[in-house]
């Protein structure tokens, strides 16, 4: 049942894009496992794990703040990526059964937050960015419908729903990630978003904006009225 003191659209779509993903998960051959993934340097495996981790990673920091005792989701970014690297080179049934099990968990921890907890922080490294509780059906709904389709495994961000799209497309314009500025138009949608002060308008269809946005492609049916696609953050 979804919190009503959390995010209510991300905590809704949450547990269908997890079915999606496991469905994904358990259709892959483990030779499937090595092949590359749409991430530089990253196989399947890795996605895998790294989706894997950060299910239990923020399952473990929403119980810690439930508790009384703050718990980072990662020890440090070094210790998340070597904790990477490690799970991906177990057998794809250990990364499998890690997957499950940590999305399994997030969704009990994210069922116990309490509503006079929603707006407490959690640290995602020690020392560095945190986060509100409320935020984070929203932070693994991204983690996992972007990660999903870098998977290449027959899902991509044309098949994301309108809604997750647009909840994106809101995150990631507010951000003030881009190097200039300009408006996002999505024609599928019916909705601008304006990143800086003005600037061109980038149009297409909403998923390729947010897939755009993430850094990834080249942009791939949008046009710009400026002629060259704005300079824009990674994510």
């Amino acid at each position: 049942m979804a919190a009503p003191h959390l995010d209510p659209a991300a905590e809704r779509l949450l547990p269908e894009a997890t079915r999606r993903l496991i469905r994904t998960t358990d259709g892959l051959d483990d030779a499937e496992y090595v092949q590359a993934s749409g991430l530089p340097g990253w196989t399947r495996a890795h996605v895998l794990a790294h989706l894997a981790l950060n299910a239990e990673g923020l399952a473990g920091a929403l119980r810690g703040v439930v508790e009384g005792t703050r718990v980072p989701m990662y020890a440090s970014q070094e210790a998340r990526d070597a904790d990477i690297a490690a799970l991906a080179r177990m057998e794809p049934s250990a990364i499998r059964s890690r997957l499950l099990g940590g999305c399994t968990d997030l969704a009990a921890a994210l069922d116990a937050i309490p509503p006079d907890q929603a707006d407490t922080t959690a640290d995602r490294v020690p020392g560095g960015r945190t986060f509100k509780l409320s935020t984070a059906p929203g932070m693994r709904l991204s983690e996992v419908e972007i990660h999903h389709a870098d998977l290449g495994a027959g899902y991509g961000p044309e098949q994301w729903s309108p809604e997750f799209t647009a909840l994106m497309l809101d995150r990631m314009l507010t951000r003030g990630g881009a190097t200039s500025s300009f408006q996002a138009h999505a024609v599928d949608l019916g909705r601008t978003w304006s990143s800086g002060d003005g600037g061109p308008v980038v149009a297409g269809p909403g998923f390729a904006l947010a897939w755009w946005l993430t850094g990834r492609g080249h942009g791939e049916g949008l046009t710009s009225e400026g002629g060259e696609l704005p300079q824009i953050g990674a994510w």
